[in-house]
């Protein structure tokens, strides 16, 4: 990346006090770029990173003229051969991300971004057939800006932002671009790439759905635009509007929640039953819920109309018979936690009843204590500022609640480094979820959890902050209250255990998530060089003969297990080292071997290069749920709990599969890299 240079002033500008020619404008600019252009092609390439600041600054300058754009589009093929992009990730734009240039876009310093967008500038030429590139087709670079332009809705019709106008040259040169691009690739496809990504990330069904409920309604505004012709790409999209604005006929025309309560109080029975249905149909569908659902669920709750609750949450014969066991706990559940402020918990409360947990005697209890639960005053503060104040940090709490023990794996650790804790959660959410709902208790309540480490009591309290230094505000309720205490525990436990030789988790994982981790570790990586083990061939075997039916006698995975594995980029470098939990093994629908794990990000679904592309659905996956093929999964794990007593046929793994695992890892995170301790 390289670092802003200073430029000489702008000699040629117009004088003060006249008006400037937009097509002068831009050929003057342009002439400049064209100076710039030869200067950095005639610099040798150990020079260019610091020699392309005056292009970057004039480039900057010329996109933010109306028409400049297209100066710079009929220059992308000379920019591409400058070098410009020498030395930098831009250098190949096979690997570049939708996601990640948005975040740089939105974030980076002014040259930075203006790299970026010289870059989308060269990947709509290589779209529309104008360039040519050895590693890149135009399919992939159109697919690249159909996702980068679904991304920056907000840019083509959004009123500007107050934070915009700081950089108003930059963000002027951004919306300017990203109109060119959209006017070239068409809104049709646009839409159609924004309404498959929101597919993908909610067949993963997160609970943490702001930011696909902002992408609908960006849809939303697109679909009723006069001016926009969608074509055949807003089919698909009208299905997610429909879902979170209108997914009922009584709310079809989105007619405001005061008006659908009032409408409500008119409807027969037959009525209301095609409602609950239809209601049901959309978010089982969808994995969104829309504002109009609790207003629904809430009259009928207040009826104690039963039969059109559990027709509404979609229930099946077991979700049916634990509501009708505990129906006194789910209406108070309902009116306690079910708002229009907290549509997801309808979700969350549907599956909860599915998973059947209310017929776990610790469960009813507890969440009957949960309902009256009021947050301490620094608890009730971190609510109200990750999720406003128009509800009650209890009531945001207690929709949290049930949207974790609904939702299991969709947990995410948003932009945190605690990966640990968020998969903490997710384990006890899965198989403990008892213990979980006391522990939240105590951090809500108390603002303390207390832990046992090899006989020593640590208090979460007493501790300084962990890998997070501020509280999570893009995470679930659950975890705003729990992340912040279970990161200075994890921290702590991995300090008391610092100076002993082998990996730290080996002894913090069984004392932190519960009985059922192994108290044995197997670990792929040596620790001083970041490259294999010695005895990598032992771990490859070990973990064979503990995971894989053909040489474990068969055995499911009982409890999620936590592991490590080592992510690496979509060229297959090495990224760092990751916490997932191993939830089972079995074959796929192509009837290969798979692991099935848990991954605390929010999108499970990654490159990870070499043919390593995790998958979270179309390869049976459950909903929450990433795959892997056993070896490829086995080529990126580099920690794993066991017990001794269970190690099941490890001298019948075949010597060649060892080997191609083990050279998957060599050729990616275990190859040398600088640095590596």
């Amino acid at each position: 990346m390289s670092e802003p240079i200073p430029v000489p002033p702008d000699h040629d500008a117009p004088a003060p006090g006249t008006t400037p020619d937009p097509a002068g404008e831009v050929a003057r600019l342009g002439a400049m770029v064209d100076r710039a252009l030869t200067r950095l092609e005639e610099t040798s390439a150990f020079a260019k990173q610091t020699a392309r600041g005056p292009l970057l600054d004039i480039a900057g300058r010329l996109l933010a003229k109306p028409g400049g754009a297209q100066a710079l589009y009929d220059r992308a093929a000379r920019i591409e051969a400058s070098g410009v992009f020498h030395a930098t990730d831009w250098d190949h734009p096979e690997i570049l991300q939708p996601s990640l240039a948005t975040g740089t876009l939105a974030h980076a310093d002014r040259p930075t971004a203006t790299l970026e967008l010289l870059s989308e500038l060269r990947m709509l030429s290589i779209a529309q057939g104008d360039l040519l590139h050895p590693r890149i087709s135009s399919e992939q670079a159109q697919h690249f800006l159909a996702q980068l332009l679904a991304l920056n809705l907000n840019r083509l019709f959004g009123a500007q932002a107050e934070a915009e106008r700081s950089n108003a040259t930059l963000n002027a040169a951004i919306r300017n671009l990203v109109g060119f691009i959209a006017e070239r690739i068409g809104y049709g496809e646009i839409l159609a790439c924004l309404s498959t990504e929101i597919d993908r990330i909610l067949a993963q069904r997160p609970i943490m759905v702001d930011d696909v409920k902002l992408m609908v309604t960006r849809i939303a505004a697109c679909l009723h635009d006069p001016g926009i012709n969608s074509g055949g790409g807003g089919l698909g999209a009208a299905r997610l509007v429909s879902a979170l604005f209108g997914p009922t006929a009584g709310c079809r025309e989105d007619p405001g929640l005061a008006v659908y309560r009032e409408r409500l109080e008119t409807l027969d029975d037959s009525a209301l039953q095609q409602e609950a249905r239809a209601f049901a149909r959309a978010m089982h569908d969808t994995g969104l819920v829309s504002a109009y659902h609790p207003v629904f669920l809430r009259h009928v709750s207040a009826l104690e109309r039963g039969d059109l609750l559990g027709q509404a949450l979609g229930l099946s014969s077991t979700g049916t018979e634990a509501f009708s066991c505990y129906a006194g706990l789910v209406y108070s559940l309902i009116d306690a936690a079910i708002t229009p402020d907290t549509t997801q918990a309808v979700y969350g409360l549907a599956l909860l009843l599915e998973r059947g947990l209310l017929f776990d005697p610790a469960i009813g209890p507890a969440l009957w204590g949960h309902i009256g639960l009021e947050p301490c005053p620094t608890a009730a503060q971190t609510l109200t500022a990750a999720f406003g104040d128009r509800q009650s940090p209890a009531t945001l709490l207690l929709a949290g609640t049930i949207s974790v023990l609904g939702q299991p794996l969709g947990i995410g650790q948003g932009n945190n480094p605690t990966c640990q804790a968020a998969r903490a959660l997710s384990m006890w959410a899965l198989a403990a979820p008892d213990y979980l709902l006391h522990l939240l208790t105590r951090a809500a309540r108390d603002h303390n959890i207390t832990m046992v480490f090899e006989g020593q009591r640590l208090s979460s309290a007493a501790l300084s902050a962990g890998l997070a230094p501020t509280p999570p505000i893009d995470v679930d309720p659950v975890s705003v209250v729990l992340v912040p205490h279970l990161d200075r525990l994890y921290i702590e436990m991995g300090r008391l255990c610092a100076d002993r030789p082998g990996d730290p988790h080996a002894w913090v994982n069984s004392a932190m998530h519960g009985w059922w981790v192994g108290q044995d570790t197997a670990l792929a990586v040596d620790l001083n060089t970041g490259g294999l083990a010695g005895d990598a061939d032992r771990f490859v075997r070990l973990f064979h003969g503990l995971y894989h039916p053909l040489y474990n006698g068969n055995k499911p995975v009982t409890h999620p297990q936590p592991a490590g594995i080592a992510v690496t980029d979509s060229v297959g470098r090495f990224i760092g080292w990751h916490a997932i939990s191993i939830l089972r093994v079995g074959l796929g629908p192509s009837g290969e071997m798979r692991i099935y794990f848990y991954n605390p990000n929010y999108d499970g679904g990654q490159d990870w290069g070499h043919d390593v592309v995790v998958s979270t659905d179309s390869n049976g996956e459950r909903f929450g749920e990433s795959s892997l093929p056993f070896d490829r999964f086995a080529a990126r794990l580099y920690l794993f709990h066991y017990d001794a007593c269970e190690e099941g046929h490890t001298d019948a793994v075949p010597d060649d599969a060892v080997t191609a695992i083990l050279d998957m890892a060599r050729a990616t995170w275990a190859a040398p890299r600088a640095g590596a301790a």
